[in-house]
């Protein structure tokens, strides 16, 4: 009985052992090792898809090939919802999280952030005919959008039971959809990370303003599971060598310019 037994944890260890170490790896043709890269692309600037050409383009999708070239992987892109990434990193489906990801406290006990990569805040989004808001006081009892899972979602509830609560806050599977409900004039207002909503101001043209001040500020990083210790410091390295190179504000400057 203890010969079958010891047999038995041996296999189950195996078991446990083959499961922890994921997916496998992958070599490219060049020989690097592949590191799989989610995202959700309805977040312009960030990552989105190019209508030409059906691939998934962004600040964070050139700055990531970028540091991954510099610390020697080839980058797989992978399209995922913004709300599953982080589950995604934890079976192993994925390698790295680059999604515009604020950098959070309650985000750090689950993965390991790189170094921040971008200074961010949330602001408030209204529609650029509307008159009736001046103050952010004057949302109260108004309908609300947010994208799902985001620093900008928890900012608006936080937002709400200050002011006294919105007549509804709705959370989109997509930011995208947000705007497109703010400029049909569905909802009142957005709210959501600056840059992002900058880059909807632009594609919505004298549809969208802001309101008041941006609510704080918050930075982004790159994710990876939190033991992979190993890969993390090889992209804080890599986004050393891009910013010192002059690859990061060549990057910027394609994207936010």
């Amino acid at each position: 009985m203890r010969k079958f037994n010891r047999f038995t944890y041996l296999l189950l260890a195996a078991l446990v052992f083959i499961v922890g170490c994921g997916k496998k790896a992958t070599i490219s043709e060049d020989g690097k090792p592949v590191i799989t890269v989610a995202c959700e692309p309805t977040f312009p600037p960030f990552e989105m898809i190019d209508e030409q050409s059906g691939e998934i383009i962004g600040f964070d999708i050139d700055l990531i090939k970028a540091i991954a070239a510099e610390a020697g992987y080839a980058v797989q892109i992978q399209n995922l919802g913004f709300d599953g990434l982080i589950a995604a990193l934890h079976t192993g489906s994925i390698d790295v999280i680059a999604s515009g990801m604020t950098i959070t406290e309650e985000r750090a006990k689950q993965v390991a952030f790189t170094n921040p990569y971008i200074d961010a805040g949330i602001s408030v989004a209204i529609g650029a005919d509307s008159t009736e808001f001046t103050t952010l006081e004057q949302l109260k009892g108004k309908k609300v959008a947010v994208q799902i899972g985001t620093s900008g979602a928890e900012a608006a509830e936080k937002l709400g039971a200050e002011i006294g609560g919105y007549a509804k806050l709705t959370n989109y599977e997509s930011i995208s959809l947000a705007f497109q409900e703010l400029a049909n004039g569905t909802v009142d207002a957005v709210i959501n990370d600056t840059p992002v909503n900058q880059a909807f101001a632009a594609r919505y043209p004298g549809k969208i303003k802001f309101l008041g001040e941006p609510l704080n500020s918050e930075t982004y990083g790159f994710a990876v599971n939190l033991e992979d210790v190993e890969l993390l410091e090889a992209l804080n390295a890599g986004l050393e060598k891009v910013k010192a190179s002059g690859q990061y504000d060549t990057i910027a400057d394609k994207y936010f310019k």
